[in-house]
């Protein structure tokens, strides 16, 4: 994780634009936006992979594919689940553990970088939103509001997205310390100088705040965990964890209520505001950090239950590959995986999908004329 001024800022959002928005601009009738075009002019393309995503799993699944000559067509979305495409890496700046990068690299950059690489090998990518789905028959049937695909096979890699909470300070842009501060992955951004030695909270009860929490207190010179009961939901022996460790501090009953700047000016966090919630009292915590820990949303509610998910709502695969539960549909990245969530684990995941799908299309003896 970086800071950056308002003007770079706005040289990334100026680039990020350009990035996003460049095939529906540049190119003809691939990648016209859903807006353009009216029921009657739907329009319907034939291919033998589909991949529905566009993070670092979908982008791998996207390269292998077309590196095994399937011409695969990438949905990447516009602004599904409030997120630019790229997923989750858009939101954050430096991503500084994805090797190949010793320097790091911003989020935005890297997530270009993965669209180059796939469209360097003949990936045909738009940017639309596939909001419906229909897994009964084969060829498969995909839908965003300007087209339909019939796809032989399916790799779905839409991600989750963090859990946040609301409250003053809490957002992006003026006032708000999202990415300055405040952060909801631990694993990726809590190694930053920012927060090295400094007081640390984590809010959250259950067992990713334990793991989070005590993750930190190798950078953090303390870490608070804030939870709004007074017991916690996690199991016993991750609460043992956390309690037992000496660098680490439960606030019971408690909630944040306003988070604010530094002493220094220098736009990141610099404290909280704590209530408690049994007895109303306000006070002052002076971190330099806050990561939310209250979970995971799998992107999967346009599936609309057709493939078998868990009780999380994350896409359930056969161990040892990205298989679902509908055969020729296949799952990677963060959509169905709610323990490592890493951008590296989800291009693994994206890599066997890619083989997955490859398999089952020779195995049909769908090979032949690879795509419309």
């Amino acid at each position: 994780m970086c800071w950056i001024s308002v003007s770079q800022l706005k040289s990334l959002l100026n680039r990020a634009g350009g990035f996003l928005l460049g095939s529906a601009l540049n190119a003809p009738s691939l990648t016209s936006s859903a807006s353009s075009s009216s029921p009657a002019a739907m329009e319907t393309h034939k291919t033998k992979v589909c991949i529905v995503g566009s993070g670092p799993a979908a982008h791998t699944a996207a390269i292998y594919a077309a590196r095994a000559e399937l011409k695969p067509l990438l949905f990447e979305g516009w602004m599904a689940n409030d997120i630019a495409p790229g997923g989750q890496l858009t939101t954050t700046t430096d991503v500084e553990n994805f090797p190949g990068f010793p320097e790091g690299i911003l989020g935005i950059d890297i997530v270009e970088k993965f669209r180059k690489q796939s469209e360097r090998f003949g990936t045909k990518i738009f940017t639309e939103t596939v909001n419906k789905v229909d897994f009964s028959s084969k060829p498969f049937k995909l839908f965003t509001d300007s087209r339909t695909v019939l796809a032989d096979a399916v790799i779905i890699s839409t991600g989750a997205v963090a859990k946040r909470l609301s409250f003053a300070g809490s957002g992006e842009g003026a006032g708000g310390f999202w990415n300055r501060g405040i952060s909801a992955c631990a694993v990726c951004d809590g190694a930053a100088p920012i927060f090295r030695n400094k007081p640390l909270v984590v809010i959250g009860g259950g067992d990713s705040a334990m793991e989070e929490a005590n993750f930190l207190t190798k950078y953090g010179s303390k870490v608070y965990i804030i939870h709004r009961r007074d017991t916690f939901r996690a199991s016993k022996i991750m609460q043992q964890r956390a309690l037992s460790n000496p660098k680490i501090e439960v606030i019971w009953n408690s909630s944040v209520v306003e988070a604010y700047g530094d002493e220094n000016g220098k736009g990141v966090l610099g404290g909280l505001k704590v209530k408690n919630v049994v007895t109303g009292d306000v006070s002052d915590l002076k971190v330099s950090g806050l990561f939310f820990a209250i979970g995971h949303e799998p992107a999967t509610k346009f599936l609309d239950g057709q493939l078998e998910v868990d009780e999380d709502g994350y896409v359930v695969t056969k161990p040892g590959t990205t298989k679902t539960s509908v055969v020729g549909v296949f799952a990677a990245g963060d959509v169905q995986d709610k323990k490592y969530r890493q951008a590296i684990t989800a291009a693994g995941t994206g890599c066997m999908a890619a083989l997955d799908a490859e398999h089952y299309l020779q195995e049909i003896g769908s090979q032949e004329g690879k795509s419309d």
